[in-house]
């Protein structure tokens, strides 16, 4: 309509609509790239979302003559989420997100189908007043009065992901400054663009010495070594034309000129100066300078589709269109070849054509699956109690109250209907629906909401309850991060909702970690300063020439001959002391000082000195039993230094004794828990008692002292000092395997070369799961588990997740490590759910990880390799390929470690992950695994060869779940994929997921 504007023979309506939704001035409008809804911004703080109704307006507002709108806009959502000003908006090129800046520094991340509040980022530290999206969809750059334009990278969220899918997206990519160091803050705005081939970045209110420029950005490097000089005042906007030009017409074109990065594109700038300036990355000056195009700065330009249209908007009110003739700005070229230049960033893949109205049916049935969980998801922000289903889910309806159910009288549940009670039913005799499992909170809530007052005149009245206060009566229904501290609490809380599946020891290791020693296997004659070195060296060289064998003696210092007096002095040292397989051990371990009092409580981490309250667990059903050790201190009775007294053991349970016990040497670590006591002492031996006091075993001798002790469930863990891990079942008086070395996991095969002691990295934490797994995490951020299956050690978490994973979550810190030692939950509560998977084992382990590289700057230098490939020629699929492999190995640890619900949850995150690369070879390969054992090879004998499952082998059960639950999931997941349809039906016909009736009866249950 705008082009008609100044033609007086148009006599169609000027304006389509008129939307008055807003209770300030709108500073930006934008359409979402798939044209579904339009989003708005304003002074309100407020974000509004509207979209087109296809019905025409049925009336016009009472009393006024006005002509009804064309168009019938209706206002969708309000987005509430800023504490100033909204600035600027931003659409992804999917429009799976919707981003706000404003004024309040803060940007905020909105989802593009529930517009749901995913994420706020407060990166900045002043003003926000631009947005622009990559066109390749992987990286989003936002520019702010701090004089900084921040890169953030992200992955397209899914229609059902939360604000806690979210944790780990969205994170700096970059922060670029040099342009902008003196730039004035007088600007209202700082609106950048994102050019159609995603090489260049059109930053505003740059400087270039004294004059203010637009600065060009390059992709990748992010630096900016072009500047466009052509404003006289700062440039508030700029924008690029959204097609690439070439400069010969159409026909003429050479396919290999776009292809090979010599496509033109075009840039337009406005500011304050109230002229607008049309640039192209092939010309040194600019194609045109309009001034004076309006009376005050230009706030806002906007492309058409067709890339020559430019609409200009003003501060004045004016609304300019600038039209451009063909070959002005050079000849476009098709859209494909915008879609050839981002191809190398990863964007362009296309939707496939469904196979069939089988795969029809699966895409339904898996997009139901993901709009049933948004939907409960908007139930629990609405305050309802739980999720209800999609209209049509069942095959009877309500309507005010009415049941219809096609005219069939049947016998119907009225507690079941949500506000209204079959036909011919008595209301007044009708029951009041009980539900089925009473909510405290909600209960309280109720009676809030009935509560009766008094006022001054004597008069009842019932109070009124706010929704906010109503809703702070319980936490929140929405997944939160655990380290992300609740606005109610004034203290953070790091520790995570339920007890990991980890073992919780009472003694902590010293800070920084067990430190560790690591002897070279190289090692040269240690430097007595003898006159007879030479004569030695050259009789022991002798006799190696005739064959024989030098014995030389292993110190700190180096070999030393093996002489008859150093042997005698040396082996007269007591046991305890230093044990004999010390001499052959090329790892030493930091042991732990013998206290004169140890006491251990049976509770989680509750110490003697302070008190059990009556609600805490340890305080009931005989939990609060004590073990108690006093090692002997001072003089002996004897006079003899080798005749110490017993050291005396005894357990309590509420200051009374219940039994006794001596050991003749004194103890160093302790543990238990409800099945048995555990106790070593300094010479390496470990005794373990029952409850009752009775020894169940004979003294465990190992070859050197105990360094960990540690227990979970029936497991007992001891590490000697020479880095010897012990494992046995108590109840079944037996070792699920022999006594392995932490030899790998500290890096021996890489030092043990070396001809001199070399300090290892420290032993953060070793515990055990419920399965008896062994996990160790370490100072240098690895962190490890012992197969007793492969009968080796497994890498769990390492710096290159944390570097180059989409997947990880930099923002969690090891404080969680910390607290967990402290939390007071029950051993048998470790369900692990998606809003809880932080208090997942694998978490933990990355959470040490991130502690001890990230936090600690120990990844720089991998960091930057990481950044430098990814914009590297050859390294364009590095971060997918990275990512992938992190989920793979999360997968393999939670197998490993016979991690139940976290296994399931990041087998969900891996097949979406593959249906969005569209992995088709590992699609198929991780169907036939999880095939593997459910059916017989006659009924499957063209999707499933056993000699090819991978997980689980031919067992109809993996990692604690049936695969065939698993399956079916998994195909739900990948069914929204029609490229992938093919590979998926086979196995969905085969589950009966394409099957209408079946469908109706799940629903109908």
């Amino acid at each position: 309509m705008v082009y008609n504007g100044t033609n007086v023979d148009y006599t169609e309506p000027k304006q389509l609509a008129a939307l008055s939704y807003h209770s300030g001035t709108i500073h930006t409008v934008r359409f979402s790239n798939s044209n579904k809804y339009l989003a708005s911004g304003a002074d309100d703080k407020i974000v509004c979302i509207y979209y087109l109704d296809p019905t025409p307006p049925t009336h016009t507002t009472f009393g006024s003559n006005e002509q009804p709108p064309v168009e019938n806009w209706r206002i969708f959502r309000r987005l509430i989420g800023h504490e100033n000003d909204v600035q600027d908006l931003g659409w992804s090129c999917d429009a799976s997100i919707l981003v706000s800046v404003g004024l309040d520094s803060r940007v905020v991340v909105w989802s593009g189908h529930t517009f749901e509040k995913l994420k706020t980022l407060s990166n900045h530290g002043s003003h926000v007043k631009g947005i622009t999206f990559d066109p390749a969809n992987k990286y989003f750059a936002t520019a702010s009065d701090d004089r900084t334009i921040k890169i953030f990278r992200y992955t397209p969220p899914a229609p059902n992901s939360t604000a806690y899918d979210q944790t780990n997206n969205f994170m700096i990519e970059a922060t670029i400054s040099s342009p902008f160091i003196t730039s004035p803050l007088t600007t209202y705005f700082r609106r950048c663009s994102w050019s159609p081939d995603g090489n260049h970045i059109a930053a505003a209110n740059a400087v270039n010495g004294p004059i203010s420029t637009a600065a060009v950005i390059n992709r990748g490097t992010w630096d900016s070594d072009i500047s466009l000089i052509g404003h006289e005042a700062p440039v508030e906007v700029c924008s690029f034309s959204p097609r690439i030009f070439s400069n010969t017409p159409d026909e003429q074109l050479d396919p290999n000129e776009v292809k090979g990065s010599k496509g033109v594109t075009v840039i337009a700038c406005a500011g304050q100066d109230r002229s607008l300036s049309i640039w192209n990355t092939v010309n040194s000056k600019p194609l045109v300078v309009n001034e004076g195009v309006c009376l005050k700065s230009i706030s806002d330009l906007a492309w058409a589709p067709d890339g020559e249209r430019l609409f200009i908007t003003g501060l004045d009110g004016t609304i300019a269109l600038v039209k451009f003739g063909q070959g002005e700005l050079g000849y476009p070229v098709p859209l494909e070849y915008n879609e050839s230049s981002l191809a190398k960033y990863g964007a362009g893949r296309k939707v496939g054509v469904v196979e069939g109205p089988d795969g029809l049916l699966l895409e339904e049935r898996s997009k139901s699956d993901e709009l049933r969980n948004v939907q409960g998801r908007m139930g629990e922000l609405m305050g309802d109690g739980g999720s209800s289903k999609p209209n049509g889910a069942g095959k009877m309806s309500t309507i005010n109250g009415s049941v219809h159910d096609g005219g069939k009288n049947q016998d119907m549940d009225v507690s079941k209907l949500t506000n209204g009670h079959a036909p011919g039913a008595d209301v007044s005799r009708a029951q009041t629906p009980q539900p089925v499992g009473e909510d405290a909170n909600a209960t309280r809530v109720e009676r809030l909401k009935q509560r009766v007052t008094i006022t001054k005149d004597g008069r009842k009245r019932v109070a009124p309850l706010l929704v906010s206060s109503a809703a702070g009566t319980t936490e929140s229904s929405l997944p939160t991060s655990q380290l992300m501290s609740h606005s109610s609490q004034v203290q953070r809380n790091d520790a995570p909702q339920n007890v990991l599946d980890l073992s919780k020891p009472y003694d902590g290791l010293p800070k920084g970690g067990l430190a560790s020693l690591l002897l070279g296997g190289k090692r040269k004659l240690a430097e007595t300063g003898s006159e007879d070195d030479n004569s030695i060296r050259q009789r022991n060289e002798a006799a190696e020439r005739q064959g024989a064998t030098s014995l030389m003696m292993d110190t700190a210092e180096g070999l030393t001959t093996a002489t008859s007096t150093f042997a005698q002095s040396h082996f007269t040292t007591p046991q305890s002391v230093l044990n004999p397989s010390l001499m052959l051990s090329r790892i030493r371990l930091a042991t732990p000082l013998i206290r004169t009092h140890i006491v251990r409580p049976l509770g989680n981490g509750v110490r003697q000195s302070e008190p059990l309250e009556s609600d805490q667990p340890g305080a009931n059903g005989g939990q609060n039993h004590v073990f108690e050790v006093r090692n002997p201190s001072g003089a002996t009775r004897t006079g003899r230094a080798g005749d110490r007294d017993p050291a005396r053991i005894t357990v309590t349970k509420r200051g009374q004794m219940l039994w006794q016990d001596f050991l003749p040497k004194p103890v160093v670590l302790v543990t238990g828990n409800e099945r048995f006591w555990a106790a070593s002492c300094d010479d390496g031996s470990v005794f373990v008692w029952t409850p009752a006091g009775r020894r169940l075993f004979n003294a465990f001798v190992l070859e050197a002292q105990v360094v960990i002790l540690d227990c979970r469930g029936p497991w007992l863990l001891a590490v000697s000092a020479v880095g010897l891990c012990h494992v046995w079942d108590i109840a079944s008086s037996s070792s699920p395997h022999p006594p392995i070395s932490l030899a790998p996991v500290l890096d021996v095969a890489a030092l043990s070369q070396g001809p001199h002691l070399t300090v290892g990295p420290s032993i953060i934490f070793a515990r055990l799961n419920s399965e008896g797994r062994v996990i160790v995490a370490m100072s240098n951020g690895d962190a490890f588990t012992y197969s007793q299956a492969m009968y080796t050690w497994q890498r769990v978490s390492e710096a290159w997740w944390a570097v180059g994973s989409q997947y990880w979550n930099s923002s969690e810190s090891a404080k969680t490590i910390q607290s967990t030692n402290k939390a007071t939950d029950d051993e048998h509560d470790d369900e692990v759910r998606i809003e809880n998977i932080s208090a997942g084992v694998i978490s933990l382990l990355e959470r040490n990880t991130t502690s001890y590289t990230l936090l600690r700057g120990r990844a720089y230098f991998l960091q930057r390799l990481i950044k430098a490939l990814l914009s590297a020629e050859g390294y364009e699929g590095l971060e997918s390929g990275i990512s992938v492999a992190h989920l793979e190995n999360r997968l393999a640890a939670a197998l490993t470690l016979g991690a139940k619900d976290e296994f399931k949850i990041y087998l969900g995150m891996y097949a979406k992950r593959l249906g969005a690369e569209g992995s088709r070879l590992k699609i198929e390969e991780l169907l036939r695994s999880l095939l593997a054992g459910v059916y017989t090879e006659n009924d499957t004998s063209t999707l499933t060869d056993s000699s090819r499952a991978y997980m689980g082998g031919p067992s109809d059960e993996l990692c604690g779940w049936k695969k065939h639950a698993l399956l079916k999931e998994v195909v739900l997941i990948l069914g929204k994929y029609r490229d992938l349809q093919r590979t998926t039906l086979p196995y969905a016909r085969l589950l009966g997921i394409t099957s209408i009736e079946k469908d109706d009866a799940e629903m109908e249950s």
